[in-house]
């Protein structure tokens, strides 16, 4: 029997999360909201962050084994609803470091996972890691691409050159680097993950590592990923991850669809409430409140199927992988909760009517942050709908094997 009850322990992590939310970002809007450049507003959040360190919120990225108080997938799943249910930015700045040390914990030899992951464990400061793997010109064609950032070996160096974009944190607080950025590269004909740290920045020389333009974005708007280039970086040979690239990329990029599920169902839960207290406390000029009226509740019900249906897919879909290795579920909930997300938060203005137009309700905000999920993390259309057709057509695809 399919059961979807939070064990104890979940439900402990739950209102953890929720709490932390409420305290910590729910007013973060204000601290970089009248803030003028991309780099003042990530800034402002600096402080944020290091209270996540503080709280764990970092090194519970990180399984037991390797030293962190990592649990299940779910887990994340239910901090991420949380988080992106008060607030974007700063919550997408601690869920990118996650995103940043996935390669190390999943396929790190022992000796990398201790060294580069180590600033993460302590709970201190504020260390980012940051996964980059967008090129400039863009990445849905990454696997055929004749202009990919390059690496070539000389002595115990790799050498890199090229351009990235969009890589969450991967610039650090200064601009300097992040403490850690694990950089998808191609080496001859060959795809590969190299591990670049601060400390190795600062050993090469000036211009090394560039930062080309700081990008303003329409929503999460207190996010780093600017256009960055490498221009004869030079690495420790030791610092190369011992895997194949493309399967690297394909299996972080599997989990993190999943959990952009549960940012899309965060978002939509907000919309929802803001619409559903609005329903039962306006009348509107009538006699009674307006969720009496049928083509009000029709909305309200219409966007709460929706982001229950993303909810449970989630988690079903994280589940899965974790258990069995089938990513199909992932690239369905980002496919589905993305899509769905910007209609059920104009839903949810329609419900509001035109005041929803104003400052008053976040709406525009829920709109903007919420206009991404279906382009980022592996566009929808060029990305993950591509991984979904490719299953489609393999002769050992099995139309129920996602039932467990």
């Amino acid at each position: 029997m399919v059961d979807f009850t939070l064990s104890p322990e979940q439900k402990t992590v739950q209102i953890f999360a929720r709490t932390f939310a409420q305290e910590n970002l729910l007013n973060a809007h204000l601290l970089y909201q009248d803030l003028p450049t991309p780099h003042e507003r990530f800034l402002s959040t600096k402080s944020i962050y290091e209270k996540a360190v503080q709280a764990g919120l970092i090194q519970g990225q990180i399984p037991v084994s390797l030293g962190g108080s990592g649990g299940a997938m779910i887990n994340g799943a239910l901090i991420c609803e949380e988080f992106y249910a008060v607030e974007s930015s700063a919550s997408l700045t601690i869920f990118g470091t996650g995103l940043g040390m996935l390669p190390i914990i999943l396929f790190g030899s022992p000796d990398q996972q201790k060294r580069l992951l180590d600033p993460f464990i302590r709970k201190q400061g504020a260390p980012l890691a940051s996964f980059v793997f967008s090129e400039s010109g863009g990445s849905a064609n990454w696997k055929t691409s004749t202009t990919f950032t390059t690496a070539h070996l000389d002595g115990e160096h790799y050498v890199l050159n090229g351009e990235k974009k969009w890589a969450t944190n991967c610039a650090g607080w200064d601009y300097t680097g992040a403490d850690l950025q694990c950089v998808v590269v191609k080496i001859k004909e060959s795809f590969a993950v190299i591990a670049v740290t601060s400390e190795d920045i600062k050993n090469n020389a000036h211009g090394a590592y560039t930062i080309i333009e700081d990008i303003e974005t329409v929503g999460h708007c207190a996010v780093s990923g600017p256009h960055i280039k490498f221009t004869n970086l030079r690495v420790p040979l030791w610092n190369r991850l011992d895997q194949d690239g493309i399967k690297i990329v394909e299996t972080v990029f599997t989990i993190t669809a999943g959990l952009v599920g549960s940012f899309c169902t965060g978002v939509m839960r907000t919309a929802f409430e803001k619409a559903l207290t609005f329903a039962r406390t306006e009348k509107r000029g009538g006699d009674t409140f307006i969720i009496s009226h049928q083509s009000v509740s029709d909305i309200l019900i219409s966007m709460k199927a929706i982001l229950e249906a993303s909810r449970y897919l989630t988690w079903k879909a994280l589940h899965l992988f974790e258990t069995t290795g089938n990513g199909e579920l992932c690239y369905l909930a980002k496919i589905f909760a993305a899509d769905h997300c910007v209609q059920v938060v104009y839903d949810g203005m329609r419900v509001i009517g035109v005041d929803s137009y104003s400052k008053k309700y976040r709406f525009d905000k829920l709109l903007m942050d919420s206009a991404v999920f279906s382009i980022f993390d592996g566009g929808n259309v060029g990305v993950r709908r591509r991984q979904v057709q490719d299953l489609f057509k393999s002769d050992s695809y099995d139309p129920l094997g996602t039932m467990g």
